[in-house]
């Protein structure tokens, strides 16, 4: 297949494209490297994947209408997984404008190269804080999604709605995945994981919010990587309205699908602060906080829609995850 992933140097992006690039997939990557975290981490992670003959690299923006016109149009793409966004709840609190120019501007070029160009099935990233002030464990994706508590989850259930509109009007088999807190090796930097062996290591406190009474559905990027890959070969096929029991969130006539995609339990905070100083031998020194605006308590995913259709299940328990993390950390940064 020809695939093009959007933030391929990105967390989720790398690890999918090698994955792909491994069972013999022609993949196309486009990132702008732009410098929300370390943009070496971004280079180093290409690095990994630049010698295989079947990828392309793309430096780019997908907020760049003119640009990404002109990819589409040179371009015959079996299938397109959207991964690229302005991620983090906190940030969107200091700069909203990027997160309406990457994830509003940039999906709807997605949304457009897409509908002009035939794309057989759109894949893209949703997230688990569409959920907002949801409080009904697990959360479903039949449940509803109006009260989001950051511009991030409003962007990112902005993209679902947008989404179902091309799938009605244009026929565009869009899917959209509804990450669970992902982490592992050659994770995000701003993420929780990071800064906390980060911290420890350097023997700085670590910043516990909501005095550690969060609960989250951490999720390993193999796992993520393999849920994908299942939904990749699912496209929806649009369906009469009598076949439709009742409208929901996550079913429509359209050939548009919603899944979460997580690890199916909770795991408290403090237990996963523990597992961290159990691996790096090292007690952390903890600087309780109340919550920040935009978080929300406990995240706990129902993948049963996921499991239906695709077979998925998660195998990777938090233990392991987290002594994968730190083993590739230490080797990292030596």
């Amino acid at each position: 297949m020809h695939i093009l992933i959007t933030g391929v140097a990105g967390f989720i992006g790398f690890h999918l494209a090698k994955r792909l690039l491994d069972m013999e997939h022609s993949i196309y990557g486009i990132d702008n490297l732009n410098a929300y975290y370390d943009p070496q981490l971004k280079k180093n992670r290409l690095q990994m994947i630049t010698d295989y003959p079947h990828f392309q690299f793309f430096l780019q923006d997908i907020a760049s209408h003119e640009s990404m016109k002109v990819f589409f149009e040179k371009q015959k793409l079996d299938c397109v997984i959207h991964l690229a966004a302005q991620a983090g709840v906190r940030y969107s609190l200091v700069n909203p404008h990027a997160y309406i120019e990457s994830n509003i501007l940039g999906f709807l070029n997605i949304l457009e190269g897409c509908r002009f160009q035939s794309v057989p099935h759109l894949v893209y990233a949703s997230s688990s804080s569409v959920y907002g002030l949801n409080t009904k464990l697990p959360l479903s994706v039949n449940d509803s999604v109006d009260h989001p508590v950051s511009l991030y989850a409003a962007t990112k259930k902005s993209n679902e709605l947008m989404a179902h509109t091309y799938s009605h009007l244009y026929q565009l088999p869009t899917t959209g995945l509804r990450f669970f807190t992902v982490y592992g090796p050659w994770g995000r930097p701003d993420m929780a994981l990071f800064l906390f062996t980060k911290a420890i290591i350097e023997n700085k406190p670590i910043q516990v919010f909501n005095n550690g009474n969060m609960k989250r559905d951490f999720t390993y990027i193999d796992d993520i990587v393999e849920g994908i890959i299942r939904v990749m070969s699912v496209i929806p096929t649009p369906k009469p309205i009598s076949q439709i029991p009742a409208l929901s969130p996550g079913l429509s006539p359209a050939p548009y699908r919603l899944y979460n995609i997580g690890n199916n339990q909770s795991v408290q905070l403090q237990y996963f602060i523990e597992l961290i100083e159990n691996y790096l031998g090292k007690k952390a020194i903890k600087e309780y906080l109340p919550m920040q605006p935009g978080d929300v308590q406990e995240t706990f995913a129902d993948i049963e829609s996921l499991n239906k259709a695709t077979g998925f299940q998660p195998k990777i328990r938090i233990e392991e995850g987290i002594k994968r993390f730190i083993t590739w950390y230490k080797q990292y940064y030596a």
